[in-house]
Parts: C-alpha cells; structure tokens; sequence
C-alpha cells in the first residue's frame, strides 16, 4: 500500500505541473521578447515544484521527473523496480494534465510543448543536456544533506525557474520527459515526432549530473532496496 501511495503522489505530482506550468504557458504565452509571460511561466514550473514538494515529497520524494527518478537510481536511492514505476506514474500524470488542458483550452492551445531550436536536432539536444545537468546536480546536492529538508524543496524550485529562464527561448525548456510527452501526445505534428529529443536530451543530461555527482561525493552514493523488501522490515 505504502508502495502505491508513492505512485499515485508522482501521479498527481506531474499532472500539478503539466496543468499549472504547460497552462501558464498556454494561457499567458512565452515569447521571449515580451518577456512577461516568459518570466510568468518560468515562474509557474518554479512554483509548482516548490507546491509539490512541501505536499508530496515526504510520500514520494516528489521526482514528477524521469530524469529525477534515472538519477536516484544511478545514485543508489531508488530501485530499478521503484524508478520504472515512478516513470510510468510521471507520465500517466502529465498525459492527464495535458487532457484537462485539452478540456478546458481546447486542442489548438498549443498545451506548452516543447519544440526544436533553430530547427535543429543537435542544438536542441545540446541545450536540454546542459539545462538539465545544471537541474539535476542541484537536486543532488541539496538532497545529500538530511539538514537541508527544509530549504530543498524551495532550492529544487529556483534552480527549475533558473533553467526555464534561459531555456524557454530555445526549446521551450523540457528537462523533463514526462513533462514533455504528456503534451506532445495532444498537441501532435511536429511536437510528436520530435518528442524523443526532449526525452534523450533529459535522460542523458540527468544520468550524466548523477555520474558526476558520485564522483565529486562518493559518500553521497546508497544502495536502494527494493520496496517490498522495505515494507517487509516495517
């Protein structure tokens, strides 16, 4: 039961950010060069994962992010089972949050999906690599410490809106399949079939971060038991 909780919370996790964050965009635009629904929607995906955090992250860590999940796992904190569960359940989330803004926005809403930079898969890939890099070392860092719980989820929260500042005028700022996916699969045409870019992109800037990680803190770095076994000891 403990295990299902955990899922139902990446759940409804993703979808908060999907609705609120791809929704700002949506609703107020990015176009870098007004600059004040760029900064509006840097900001919601900020927000949300500070909501999300204070909310859920003592349920489920509160990932909402493959690319969170890939790198607890690398680092030993998540099980391989836990993490394609947690995966799964992020996706569910963000596909059901791209539907409600389907729902209430209609289909040429544009849903926030990310797109090429430049038209050019390379230069898109290299963005996201280095925005979620930069995303996902902070996570790292700021989680190792027991002492830093309070302030995490507020950390996790700017460095998001950091990386969306700069990122949204490439990309649209994915760091985040799920995030990505959910979107896509609504908005179709090109953001469907450049999807895959802003999953690899993701996932290899986040296992690359982790990697990284364990190199400058080894100590940082445990070994995740699988969840029955944990529910077990309890």
């Amino acid at each position: 039961m403990e295990s299902l909780k955990k899922y139902i919370a990446e759940i409804i996790g993703t979808f908060v950010l999907v609705f609120f964050g791809c929704g700002t965009a949506c609703v107020v635009g990015c176009e870098y060069k007004l600059g004040g629904g760029y900064i509006l929607t840097a900001l919601a995906f900020g927000l949300v994962i500070v909501a999300m955090a204070y909310s859920i992250g003592n349920i489920s860590g509160c990932h909402i992010n493959p690319a969170v999940s890939l790198a607890m796992f690398i680092n030993g904190k998540l099980s391989l089972q836990d993490m394609l569960l947690y995966m799964c359940s992020q996706v569910v989330g963000a596909t059901a949050g791209a539907f409600a803004l389907f729902a209430f926005l209609g289909k040429d809403c544009g849903f926030g999906a990310n797109g090429l930079y430049d038209e050019s898969v390379v230069k898109s890939l290299g963005i996201e690599v280095i925005l979620t890099f930069v995303f996902i070392l902070a996570i790292l860092g700021v989680t190792s410490k027991i002492e830093n719980g309070n302030i995490a989820g507020l950390v996790i929260g700017l460095t998001l809106t950091l990386v969306h500042i700069l990122g949204i005028a490439f990309t649209g700022t994915s760091v985040n399949p799920a995030r990505s996916i959910g979107p896509a699969i609504f908005a179709g045409g090109d953001a469907l079939q450049n999807v895959w870019v802003f999953i690899v992109g993701p996932l290899f800037g986040g296992a690359l971060a982790a990697l990284i990680y364990r190199f400058l803190d080894p100590a940082s770095v445990t070994k995740a038991e699988p969840a029955k076994k944990v529910e077990e000891k309890k």
